[in-house]
């Protein structure tokens, strides 16, 4: 390396307090050296690598030369005029501003001191700061956020109003608003014991766990179809019942995780637990008759790896397919031993056009009132025909079937003799009961067939002789030279240690939920940074899906590994935890405009399903029914119309099914439901951390056009003429408690009653423009 001959030092204009290395140094070197002096030793340049301390110390390079910055050729190479040393290299067009120029400089001066990356190093219990205004704090994670609050030199944002508060905690914890009723009752009492109460009655609904369903599909990318070429629908949707009961139940979420990752795999595994290994089968796959399985044994491969990492590890071991990671210590390695996991997961060979396209392993799953109804009627069956004699009835009666049928269209020579077999059949199913328990137990049995064709097939994991997975060089499924691996975790990560010749997806499971032994600290980091998220608007660490060097480090890293350590001590206890944060009085501050630092608390539009059933519940049609198959609602006319392999027509559901909550809307990755995609839902191709929140014409359009929103308007002026008293200015109070729990002030109602010709009507149609305008407002789709 050139050695040091000049140092231009542009102005520095300093810090008050010492440089954080993880907060302030690593995400510049991340993003600006990492990718040719970090993990990955085939692209590594100058033999440096910046990722690792003694490295980028070492005595004879020179980079880094602590508390001497005007010796460290970094700092000379950052500041050269000579585009042939200038770090980094113009071509790769990542210029260093001039202010983090400054701050590597800075850091240096302070002595290089370095830290090992915030995320691979397991939380610890932090002490609570001391805080002079020791009156605010009601909960410890208040003086965590109260002493980040007074470091700005700021006050606390003040305490939400009740009526923002209750909307608050109904979104929040059911996605659905609040009744009239509801705010009322909150609001004339708004005491400590009120509202702790109000948190257990709405973790209590069944819509808690719809609620919270409705993130966990974004992550483990749920659909209703398969993807690839045709996009054709598969059978998967007793899944999401899964989750949503999972949810409600409250089920530590260590359970949750292994039952997900290998339900198959537990001892005397349950319906339910298999049910839940669905999830290996929700990723995208093809049924292309001219695929190959090689290839896409390591597309799937790939994409269970991309998911499982980011889910449970806020990790992207994805981008270790092709290559070392360019900027965390994952190598090509890691990526296939993790894979090796999946690889007794049958997904191969698959093709056909049928709707649904077929997908086996697949079991057959009944709602709670069939399945006993079910039971019952076996019950019955049992009564009248012995159970060991069930089956040979049901073969003797398939056997008189065809010969009835046969004997139809028989030859006269031939009749006699089918005759007499069918005599002798007969007699011998009348030796399996008496003939009135046969009338009977036919017409049972063909109630309980009936009743089973109404079951729902299911997708599940059943594990096979796992399939041999090598190291593929450079991502090349045509290349077979690679290593093979067995499955293991990150080397970096430590190891799973076992007796076995061979681990398998229960032990991934453990080790990812394992506080000890494992990396449940890592696991319970990310799920608290995503929680925080549901219930703030913004994560601690604000880049919920790469922990890594690509990441955000969190703005509150203290207060993060508390969170993270009470989930633990909680024994994963989700509804628990959620409480325990919404009991603090920085959950219950009001929001403030922009990017302040008053409050932690974030306003923002609500989410597209719930978007959709605000708006049915304001208007009274909502069917709150919990679980089912996947519905249709109205969508524009040739949607699909280039959905090809085959051809297919949307048809709309009718009835109930049309009001149902948008968790139930059936979920076509390929051609995503306009009124989702129009509010920024995703296709769930891949795993989504945290949704966009874009503004466009076309929502606005939605809201106004969309024809599940204009039946909500008509329905929703029909409740105000109905139930809204017999004066214009009842009528609008009424809509706005419903729609928006506070009264109209004078602007609003003045503005408004443009757009009645009449005041005085009682017609639901003269209303239904008040009722589109008040269902368009933003605010009546804003969480605040």
């Amino acid at each position: 390396m050139k050695k040091l001959l000049l140092i231009f030092i542009f102005p520095f204009f300093g810090w008050s307090n010492p440089l954080d290395f993880n907060r302030d140094v690593r995400p510049i070197l991340s993003d600006k050296c990492f990718s040719c002096h970090g993990p990955d030793e085939h692209g590594r340049k100058a033999d440096l690598r910046l990722d690792i301390e003694n490295d980028a110390k070492h005595e004879d390079l020179m980079a880094i030369v602590a508390g001497k910055p005007d010796e460290s050729e970094m700092i000379y190479r950052i500041h050269s005029d000579d585009e042939e040393e200038l770090m980094p290299p113009p071509e790769i067009g990542k210029p260093l501003s001039q202010r983090e120029k400054e701050m590597l400089e800075q850091w240096i001066k302070e002595g290089a001191i370095w830290a090992d990356h915030w995320a691979y190093v397991d939380p610890v219990k932090h002490s609570q700061p001391q805080v002079i205004d020791s009156n605010w704090p009601t909960h410890w994670i208040d003086r965590f956020t109260l002493a980040d609050i007074k470091k700005n030199q700021l006050k606390p944002a003040p305490d939400a109003a009740p009526i923002t508060l209750v909307r608050r905690l109904h979104f929040d914890l059911t996605g659905l608003p609040p009744t009239p009723q509801e705010v009322t009752n909150f609001a004339t009492n708004p005491s400590p014991r009120a509202y702790a109460s109000l948190i257990d009655d709405l973790l209590a609904s069944p819509h808690f766990g719809e609620r919270m369903t409705a993130y966990w599909l974004d992550l483990v990318r749920y659909a209703d179809t398969v993807g690839y070429h045709g996009d054709q629908p598969h059978n998967i949707s007793p899944y999401r019942d899964w989750v949503i009961n999972a949810f409600n139940q409250n089920m530590p979420f260590d359970q949750f995780t292994r039952e997900q990752l290998a339900g198959d795999l537990l001892p005397g595994s349950t319906t339910q637990q298999k049910v839940a290994s669905g999830y290996n089968r929700l990723l995208q796959t093809t049924h292309e008759g001219g695929l190959q399985i090689k290839e896409y044994d390591a597309i799937y491969a790939a994409d269970r790896v991309r998911n499982v990492s980011e889910v449970w590890m806020g990790a992207t071991v994805g981008c270790a397919q092709c290559h070392d990671h360019k900027y965390d210590p994952y190598t090509i390695k890691d990526n296939y031993a993790l894979a090796a996991f999946f690889a007794d997961i049958g997904d191969r060979g698959f093709n056909g056009n049928s709707l649904p396209t077929k997908r086996p392993p697949e079991i057959i799953i009944h709602n709670p009132e069939n399945l006993a109804r079910i039971q019952h009627l076996q019950k019955e069956m049992n009564a009248l025909v012995p159970p060991a004699n069930q089956k040979k009835f049901q073969e003797f009666q398939n056997r008189k079937n065809r010969l009835i049928s046969t004997l139809k269209k028989a030859k006269e020579k031939d009749k006699q003799d089918l005759q007499n077999k069918l005599g002798n059949l007969n007699q011998e199913i009348s030796k399996l009961a008496g003939e009135q328990e046969l009338a009977r137990y036919r017409k049972i049995r063909r109630e309980k067939v009936e009743i089973e064709k109404m079951g729902r097939p299911t997708m599940i994991s059943q594990a096979v002789k796992p399939r041999n997975m090598r190291v593929l060089p450079r991502g090349n499924w045509m290349d077979e030279s690679g290593p093979f691996v067995l499955p293991a975790v990150p080397e970096f990560l430590g190891q799973i240690k076992s007796n076995k010749d061979r681990l398998n997806r229960l032990d991934l499971a453990n080790w990812l939920t394992d506080p000890k032994n494992g990396k449940g600290k890592l696991n319970a980091r990310v799920l608290a940074n995503r929680i925080w998220y549901l219930l703030f608007g913004k994560g601690l660490a604000p880049d919920l899906t790469d922990f890594g060097g690509q990441g955000t480090p969190p703005e509150h890293p203290e207060l993060l590994d508390n969170l993270a350590l009470s989930l633990i001590d909680k024994q994963w206890n989700i509804k628990a935890f959620i409480k325990d944060i919404m009991l603090s009085r920085t959950y219950r501050q009001a929001t403030l405009p922009g990017e302040g630092y008053q409050s932690f608390q974030v306003a923002q539009r609500l989410p597209a399903e719930f978007i959709r059933d605000n708006t049915l519940a304001i208007s009274g049609l909502l069917v709150p029914t919990i679980g089912g198959p996947s519905v249709k609602p109205f969508q524009p006319g040739g949607y699909y119309r280039h959905l090809n392999f085959p051809q297919r027509k949307y048809t709309a559901d009718t009835g109930e099914a049309q009001w149902r909550r948008g968790l139930y809307v059936h979920w076509q990755r390929q051609f995503l439901h306009p009124m989702m995609k129009a509010f920024d839902a995703p296709s769930r191709e891949e795993c989504t951390t945290q949704r966009p929140q874009s503004n466009t014409p076309l929502a606005a359009l939605v809201l106004l056009n969309d024809p599940t929103f204009l039946k909500a308007a008509k329905s929703f002026a029909g409740k105000i003429v109905k139930r809204g008293g017999d004066s214009f200015g009842n009528r609008l109070a009424f809509a706005f408690e419903v729609a928006l729990s506070r009264p109209p002030d004078s602007f609003e109602e003045n503005t408004l009653a443009q757009l009645i010709d009449d005041r005085n009507s009682a017609s639901a149609e003269s209303w239904t423009p008040l009722a589109r305008a008040i269902l368009n407002l933003a605010e009546t789709n804003l969480r605040r």
